[in-house]
């Protein structure tokens, strides 16, 4: 089972490799031609204001404060400030350090 699988995809690889190669456009060299556009960088009037809004006058709507905009942020210690505390804290400990470093 594994012989024929092996050898489908073998053949199947080399099938997709050899048809690659086939030539899809002719040797024959095609102008390029590009089409202009009857209105391209002409002069035309502006069209007239409309309103983005269902109504021309304002309006207001009475709803719910989103939770964001009531909470007070969050205060977060920064890290340069968490270093310091855990570099004093080291400091007045009075913890044995280490006699010899191995290092493998």
């Amino acid at each position: 089972m594994k012989t024929i699988t092996c050898t489908l995809f073998f053949l199947c690889a080399t099938t997709v490799a050899f048809s690659q190669t086939a030539s899809v456009l002719t040797n024959e060299v095609q102008p390029v031609r590009i089409n202009g556009h009857v209105e391209h960088a002409s002069e035309h009037p502006m069209a007239l204001e409309s309103s983005l809004l269902s109504s021309g006058s304002y309006s207001y709507a009475k709803g719910e404060v989103p939770l964001a905009d009531l909470a007070s942020p969050i205060y977060e210690t920064p890290l340069g400030d968490i270093a310091r505390d855990n570099r004093k804290e080291r400091a007045a400990s009075n913890a044995p350090k280490a006699a010899r470093v191995v290092e493998d």
